[in-house]
């Protein structure tokens, strides 16, 4: 890379700093004014009156514990230690400056309920989660570029016409609409058992031979990623084919074709590529954005432990150090694979000045 592009990315990353403190203020402050905290969720859970938050999203198991619903309200000693405990009987600021701190330092702290480092529960989730951002992503790509080429080489034909129905059905039905519909079809609802309806691998997925993992591992995952293709190809293919039509009508494509170039050469040659600037840029923010966002509704569907249903859940529980370090986590990784489609660019286009652009 230019010295240019080696500054660009130093003022980004210096840049980060007051980003993710702002990210994380917003929130800490947020959560201050937020009724039902940890120690009124400990209160409820010893009176019993709460269910855990996996019950309230899929309706299991919606009795309150067992042993819990005898023992009352909590002594106020009781709710004086858990106040230590937690770090709720220092004043606001203070546990503001702590937190800082600690982020900074890379520290998230334990869960209030599963008692585990923050750290280690998002590890244990990003199997699930990447298995499903990286395969969505993918195939998104593999699908909607060659197919908005297409439609941009055949516009206002009935290729084009039909494909747009289909796109925009795509665009149109959420993907969990589509979850539903295919564990219906195809995963012992109503029609047929073809896949499994759960999980990410089988109950014996030990027992197999790498082979045999690799086959069940790819099984799983058939409709849950088809599932979310089908939700977030419509765009991506819209774009391409809107990417290619801006580029054909440009005055050097006009120039290619009076040298005599063939449409294939001036197509592919010249017109593609930069027509896919944008398009290729946006691949580690779009694999991000499936990671983080986009899965919730999926995992919920098909049983899946991942990082959105984590994120949720820690939200309806107010598993604060979950809530915050998760959230700093994944605003970190959106900064940096931002950072990286801007670097896509110039490998892309060296043609890219970043002398002249701003942060």
């Amino acid at each position: 890379m230019s010295s240019a592009m080696w500054a660009y990315v130093l003022r980004r990353i210096l840049f980060m700093v007051p980003t993710l403190i702002g990210i994380v203020t917003v929130s800490f402050i947020i959560i201050q004014f937020v009724p039902g905290g940890p120690i009124e969720q400990i209160q409820a859970q010893f009176s019993g009156q709460s269910t855990s938050a996996v019950a309230r999203i899929t309706g299991a198991d919606t009795q309150p514990q067992a042993g819990l619903q005898d023992v009352g309200e909590l002594e106020p000693e009781m709710i004086a230690q858990l106040e230590k405990l937690y770090g709720f009987d220092r004043p606001v600021h203070e546990r503001y400056f702590k937190m800082l701190g600690d982020f900074f330092t890379f520290r998230f702290g334990e869960s209030y309920y599963k008692r585990q480092p923050v750290v280690d529960l998002i590890l244990s989730k990003l199997p699930v989660s990447i298995s499903l951002g990286l395969w969505t992503t993918l195939l998104t790509y593999l699908i909607a570029i060659p197919l908005g080429v297409r439609k941009a080489v055949r516009a206002g034909s009935r290729f084009d016409a039909w494909t747009s129905f289909v796109v925009v059905i795509g665009y149109a039905i959420p993907a969990f609409l589509f979850a539903v519909l295919l564990l219906v079809l195809f995963a012992g609802g109503t029609f047929w058992q073809i896949f499994p309806n759960r999980g990410l691998v089988s109950d014996n997925w030990q027992d197999l031979s790498l082979i045999g993992k690799l086959l069940d591992y790819l099984w799983h995952l058939v409709l849950p990623v088809t599932a979310m293709v089908i939700g977030s190809f419509a765009s991506l293919t819209m774009l391409t084919k809107n990417s290619i039509l801006d580029e054909i009508n440009k005055q050097y494509v006009i120039t290619a074709r009076a040298k005599g170039l063939t449409e294939r050469r001036v197509l592919y040659g010249h017109v593609f590529r930069n027509a896919m600037l944008i398009v290729i840029a946006g691949f580690p923010a779009a694999f991000v954005a499936v990671l983080f966002t986009s899965s919730l509704l999926i995992e919920i569907v098909f049983s899946l432990d991942g990082l959105g249903l984590l994120g949720f859940t820690a939200a309806l529980e107010r598993d604060y150090p979950v809530m915050l370090g998760s959230l700093f986590i994944f605003s970190l990784l959106g900064l940096v694979t931002n950072l990286l489609g801007d670097i896509t660019y110039t490998l892309v286009d060296p043609r890219i000045d970043f002398e002249r652009r701003d942060v």
